[in-house]
């Protein structure tokens, strides 16, 4: 009598979740959709401000600036926002006293919803709101100050001391948001299981070890 096969049907993969934390000047806008596209997911960068800008009825710029411009405690976006007129006029402008935790709640739940299909995110604590999530792999793209200095003067085509400011100023808002946030330091090595300097690998390379390291720990999770 021949054997029968009990073991049933493999149970399903998981689909690939990255976390990208990166400090302003490693190339993290660049590697995050590449490495999207090689996992064949979604890159949720934009995908989070669109999403929860709908929910919310205020324009994506509202959740960006909300997202990258921790405000005082207590404070509306309205209050916060007043000073851009490009972004505070129109019809829409009643709309949009919508309180900084709940804005940010929202983004924590299209995050984690997201999930389910897979997706790279970057930035906006993922590796903090996901990390119960077996199949995800958080990654801190890092280096140097003085060289990420110099590779966002050649990126963006400005002199030292403007590429100086935007990333002492993006470093602190980055880090400033994760604190106020989640009340972490989105430096800490313990939130990641990658930590690359991104400055001494090219873009391809770094993309390679995240994709290689996401195979590997969506194997482990299974």
């Amino acid at each position: 009598m021949p054997d029968l096969d009990t073991a049933g049907p493999e149970p399903k993969r998981p689909p690939p979740v990255v976390t990208v934390a990166a400090l302003y000047g490693t190339g993290g806008v660049v590697i995050g959709p590449e490495v999207a596209q090689r996992l064949g997911v979604t890159f949720l960068d934009r995908a989070i401000p669109a999403s929860v800008a709908a929910q919310a009825g205020v324009p994506e710029e509202v959740v960006a600036a909300a997202e990258e411009r921790p405000v005082g405690r207590g404070q509306r976006l309205l209050a916060r926002l007043a000073r851009a007129p490009s972004l505070t006029a129109g019809p829409t402008q009643d709309r949009w006293p919508l309180e900084e935790s709940e804005m940010r709640a929202q983004i924590r739940r299209f995050m984690a919803e997201a999930a389910s299909s897979g997706g790279v995110v970057l930035g906006r604590g993922g590796a903090i709101v996901l990390r119960a999530l077996p199949q995800a792999l958080h990654v801190y793209l890092g280096g140097p100050l003085q060289t990420r200095i110099a590779q966002t003067m050649e990126a963006e085509g400005v002199d030292r001391a403007t590429a100086e400011r935007r990333v002492k100023a993006n470093d602190w808002a980055r880090r400033e948001y994760v604190h106020r946030a989640y009340g972490a330091d989105g430096d800490d090595p313990a939130l990641y299981h990658l930590m690359i300097d991104a400055t001494a690998f090219s873009v391809d390379a770094c993309v390679e070890l995240i994709v290689a390291a996401a195979d590997l720990r969506m194997s482990r999770s299974n």
